[in-house]
């Protein structure tokens, strides 16, 4: 059984004025700003992250946040999470090798810890030459609350398939008596 990984506490402004120091970026309003939105919004998307680094900021435009965002995780101070080819969530890099597990239907994401221990967590077959270095996991299911609600309360404009096995279904509403 999965457990959730405990997060480390949130650095506090001084300590991302330190961190953009050692990755050799100059300190700026928008870096720190952007460091701390992904910090209160852990697995936020870019949008997340925009709305609060504004309410810190005032103004910033989306592409100043999406430039933050890809010279921070370039860095290695933040990590991009790849939920598929165009969505994606931010996440202060912690370097301590954990996975996520993702609700298909409510897009809940947790971290758990790696199952391994150390990186790169899966062997692949032929390495064809490479030296692996991470391999990124996610799991995907249900999680608690999903699994307890009923099938018709979940979020009809989810484009995800409804999960195989059984589940109660509300029941149809009464036919009227015939005239």
């Amino acid at each position: 059984m999965m457990t959730p990984r405990q997060d480390a506490a949130t650095p506090d402004p001084e300590g991302f004025e330190a961190a953009l120091r050692a990755a050799d970026l100059r300190v700026t309003a928008p870096r720190l700003a952007v460091l701390a939105a992904v910090a209160e919004n852990p697995h936020g998307d870019a949008d997340t992250v925009a709305a609060t680094a504004r309410g810190r900021l005032g103004a910033v435009s989306k592409q100043a946040v999406y430039d933050v965002l890809h010279a921070l995780t370039a860095a290695g101070l933040v990590r991009r999470i790849s939920l598929d080819e165009r969505r994606a969530r931010f996440e202060l890099h912690r370097h301590d090798n954990h996975h996520h597990v993702i609700c298909r239907d409510c897009g809940l994401i947790v971290d758990v810890p790696c199952a391994t221990g150390e990186a790169p967590c899966l062997d692949a077959p032929d390495d064809l030459g490479f030296e692996i270095e991470q391999a990124d996991v996610i799991f995907r299911g249900l999680c608690p609350a999903c699994q307890a609600a009923p099938r018709g309360d979940r979020d009809a404009d989810d484009p995800t398939p409804a999960p195989a096995g059984p589940r109660i279904s509300p029941a149809p509403a009464p036919v009227p008596a015939a005239p």
